[in-house]
């Protein structure tokens, strides 16, 4: 991802490949609510122009899925939690 005003990911340097420098930051990304926050971090660094507007779209996106999976994931831990509680009931 590009930043404005920061350095990019890579940069090529008279044929020489600088690699970037890895975030310090670990992002917590385990319940929906997670990716909220981090949808609207990644909305407000869009917004005040420290994020790219296509990255921030494209981050914005995968948080989306990333939320998406969370979410089908506890549906299905609750089904089957249902469904292991009726079997056992009969």
């Amino acid at each position: 991802m590009t930043r404005k005003k920061a350095a990019k990911q890579s940069e090529v340097v008279e044929g020489e490949l600088i690699p970037a420098e890895p975030t310090s930051r670990q992002i917590k990304l385990v319940t929906v609510m997670d990716c909220k926050r981090e949808m609207a971090r990644v909305y407000r660094d869009s917004r005040q122009g420290r994020i790219d507007i296509q990255d921030g779209t494209r981050l914005v996106y995968m948080l989306a899925q990333v939320g998406k999976l969370i979410e089908v994931s506890e549906l299905e831990k609750r089904i089957e939690a249902l469904e292991k509680e009726q079997h056992e009931s009969t």
